[in-house]
């Protein structure tokens, strides 16, 4: 049986406990994990950037593949 902790990222050190980890290689992690995941999974979705007054501006990346809103087989058409 191995000691390798099953929670830790392949891109944490090897030596780190999942308690260790930074946020982004536990959300990496979490993301990669499943069977038939990619490390396209774990792409960023959101950009964030400071907007007017000092609030936090969160926009949709170009690159994410998953967007909000209806899918193209939602159709928006009732039936």
């Amino acid at each position: 049986m191995s000691d390798a902790d099953p929670h830790v990222s392949p891109e944490a050190p090897p030596e780190a406990s999942y308690d260790e980890m930074t946020d982004e290689q536990k959300r990496h992690d979490q993301l990669t994990r499943a069977p038939k995941s990619t490390e396209a999974d774990a792409a960023p979705r959101i950009v964030t950037r400071e907007g007017t007054g000092g609030a936090t501006r969160i926009d949709i990346a170009d690159t994410a593949v998953v967007r909000p809103g209806k899918g193209a087989s939602d159709g928006g058409a009732e039936g």
